[in-house]
């Protein structure tokens, strides 16, 4: 079997079955595992795949940069970012994570909520000064430029003395084996600290990125609270999800 035939297989089971197991696939075509993961080595590099231990699960393609992400899937966030914004409650504290989805949140929050946003994100900030009764407070640091937030050891410092209702995280993948996870290792910790600061944990998700991974671990899935998910989805496909804890609404 040629090497374009084999990788092109890769990717069928890899759409079928939401992964590739290394041993199971070289059995079934009598191939070396070596071969395969190699196969798996090739594919990774290429953005078609996120390996991990023992095969390899669908990439998440919401990795582009933030002026690419701001263009694409525009009416699905649009509608998870109005469902978003109906879950804050008036005097809540909320972080608002980067990410274009969240900046659809900001736009929907209704003009007479009273409410603080937090936020590292500038985008979102500016979205916010129109608001009339929305206080915002907007964490420095350096900016993160391929997700327009501020990082680094001043963002985590002042985070850590804030306290917040609900966290609005942003991922670029959500799986049931890898949880939440994300595309830059300091962003994902950057993540992890903002939600140690709160008392629940929400994620508004695209279509694309259920069932995707990224190279970097944020949290288990037990880790949220709510998914918010834009699915047209069998429930043996959200059941895992359920499992987890999750309370799931879905648009």
């Amino acid at each position: 079997m040629l090497t374009s035939e084999r990788k092109a297989l890769i990717q069928k089971v890899l759409k079928r079955d939401g992964r590739v197991v290394a041993k199971t696939l070289s059995q079934e075509l009598g191939l070396s595992e070596d071969t395969i993961r190699r196969d798996l080595r090739e594919l990774a590099s290429e953005g078609v795949l996120q390996r991990v231990h023992g095969g390899a699960l669908p990439a998440s393609p919401a990795v582009a940069d933030f002026a690419q992400r701001e263009q694409s899937g525009s009416p699905a966030k649009a509608s998870l970012g109005r469902v978003g914004a109906g879950l804050i409650r008036p005097g809540q504290i909320v972080f608002l994570d980067g990410g274009t989805t969240n900046v659809h949140l900001a736009r929907q929050l209704p003009p007479d909520l009273k409410a603080t946003v937090v936020t590292h994100s500038p985008s979102i900030a500016v979205e916010l000064a129109r608001h009339p009764s929305v206080d915002v407070e907007l964490i420095g640091g350096r900016l993160f430029k391929h997700s327009i937030v501020a990082m680094g050891s001043a963002s985590v410092e002042a985070i850590s003395r804030i306290r917040v209702d609900t966290y609005f995280m942003g991922v670029t993948g959500l799986h049931p084996e890898t949880g939440a996870t994300t595309g830059d290792n300091e962003e994902a910790a950057m993540k992890r600290t903002i939600a140690r600061q709160a008392a629940e944990t929400i994620v508004l998700a695209t279509r694309e990125k259920l069932g995707a991974a990224s190279a970097f671990g944020i949290m288990p899935l037990s880790g949220m609270s709510t998914l918010v998910i834009e699915v047209d989805e069998t429930d043996d496909v959200l059941a895992p999800y359920y499992a987890a804890g999750l309370s799931i609404v879905t648009l």
